[in-house]
């Protein structure tokens, strides 16, 4: 039995779906973090649980092939960044492995093909979208600093940051030029918002950013509102546009709620600007700061494509898209069916694939806000009969409601796109346990040095 702060040798022979490396220890799977597959190490036992144990790295005797030196120096406080230690290529060995490992084990399923991990072509700036939380929390000469930066790993500790090597470089300049700006005490009513006694006012500074038209959108998130704090956020929302002249729009969201949601219900224009516009599939978008917006919009239009070669659209065809979002799968595939039916439970997602069908000149598209399920089960008892569907949960994965709909719509492809990979073969073990058969599985890396990964999925009815 191993015992906590025990030092023992191990070798690292695979990564968990958390990003962290295991080994064997007297017959004990044991997690060390910041580990790579072929790094011999001496390792500090951290805690002990029945069947497996958690480690650190107290020593790496041999380091894996694998090792790079990480670009980002708090990627170790921050957490977000599980892989910054390995080659890219590595961690798309790990990931591809995550992927086909839960098919095998959650969903007993062997695919027909499996194909090569969409690898994506930028791994640093790609996010498209920050939330930065505002926090008193540096301690310099026995002053307490508010700053800007992101929650350590499993807590509200806030780790001071203003670079990060995710989001494209002007985010961070945009954010350092803000925490100066509050930090000069011209802004006296914009104090940072504490958690735990609910005082204060500026919760998060969030910025976003158009891949395509470059436009930037900045966001301030406060818990209370009055005239005074709208009139310092506008002074300093032009202060920061003058230095930027990308950002075309400055909002002000108010969230007074005790709660981990990031967005309150209220959001009011401070500027002449309300969204910013960007395109996706060449489909013209429309971005509000409550809009739904793939992260990695590159990487987006790339899987979307996959997704759409691989439902092999035709023209006298009907496409059922359960959980649109704003509408930007089943639009990219509109030219190639007879018609498009959306079904998100956003209302404001609906509103915006509305609109977003409307500016692309798109008139083949509909689509209805409400449960996925309910409105699926509403089509089946109708009769519609969809060729095509395509699935795009969230990461809990399909309801049985949803799944048993689409079996009853009988439809010849349900293509599925997943950032969950273990929730997709249990929902795709569901599908192919009740008539169809899994086809094609490419795991798709939308998040680089992180330890999400999605995956598409290819079903088809058998006959």
């Amino acid at each position: 039995m191993l015992n906590k702060n025990q030092i023992c040798q191990g070798v690292i022979t695979d990564i968990s779906s958390e990003g962290n490396g295991v080994c064997r220890i007297d017959g004990m799977a044991v997690f060390v973090p910041d580990t790579a597959i072929g790094d011999v190490l001496d390792i500090r036992i951290v805690k002990v649980l029945k069947n497996y144990a958690y480690g650190i790295i107290e020593k790496i005797t041999e380091p894996s092939l694998d090792r790079i030196e990480p670009e980002c120096p708090q990627y170790k406080k921050c957490g977000g960044c599980v892989f910054m230690h390995l080659s890219y290529e590595a961690e798309c060995r790990v990931k591809s492995a995550i992927v086909t490992n839960a098919f095998e084990r959650i969903g007993h399923l062997t695919p027909k093909e499996t194909l090569e991990i969409f690898g994506s072509e930028q791994t640093s700036g790609y996010r498209n979208k920050a939330q930065y939380p505002y926090a008193d929390c540096q301690k310099k000469e026995k002053k307490t600093l508010p700053c800007f930066g992101f929650y350590a790993p499993r807590s509200h500790r806030l780790v001071p940051v203003t670079y990060c090597a995710l989001q494209p470089e002007v985010f961070g300049n945009i954010l350092s030029l803000c925490e100066s700006e509050l930090r000069s005490g011209k802004y006296n009513s914009i104090t940072p918002y504490d958690e735990v006694s609910g005082k204060g006012v500026l919760r998060h500074l969030y910025i976003r950013q158009g891949f395509h038209s470059k436009e930037i959108m900045i966001c301030f998130i406060t818990a209370k509102d009055s005239p005074k704090i709208r009139e310092q956020l506008s002074s300093l929302g032009e202060l920061i546009k003058n230095e930027f002249t990308d950002i075309s729009s400055i909002m002000l969201n108010i969230n007074p709620q005790k709660t981990n949601v990031i967005l309150g219900k209220n959001t009011v224009c401070l500027s002449e600007k309300a969204a910013i516009s960007d395109t996706l599939c060449n489909v013209p978008v429309s971005l509000s700061p409550q809009s739904f917006y793939q992260v990695n919009t590159a990487q987006a239009e790339r899987l979307f494509a996959e997704a759409k070669r691989l439902a092999a659209p035709k023209k006298d065809e009907l496409l059922l898209d359960l959980y649109c979002g704003a509408g930007a799968i089943g639009l990219s595939m509109a030219d190639s069916v007879r018609k498009v039916i959306g079904v998100e439970v956003i209302p404001q997602a609906i509103e915006d694939a509305k609109a977003n069908a409307q500016s692309a000149g798109i008139t083949n598209a509909e689509f209805y806000a409400g449960d996925a399920g309910e409105i699926a089960e509403k089509f089946a008892a109708e009769g519609s009969k969809p060729d095509i569907i395509v699935l795009d949960p969230p990461r809990k994965g399909c309801d049985n409601k949803t799944l048993d709909a689409c079996l009853k719509m009988s439809p010849s492809r349900i293509v599925m796109i997943s950032c969950n990979p273990a929730t997709a073969a249990r929902d795709a073990a569901y599908l192919c346990y009740n008539g169809f058969s899994l086809d094609v599985l490419r795991p798709a890396d939308f998040f680089p040095r992180t330890r999400h990964v999605e995956c598409v999925v290819l079903m088809s009815r058998k006959k």
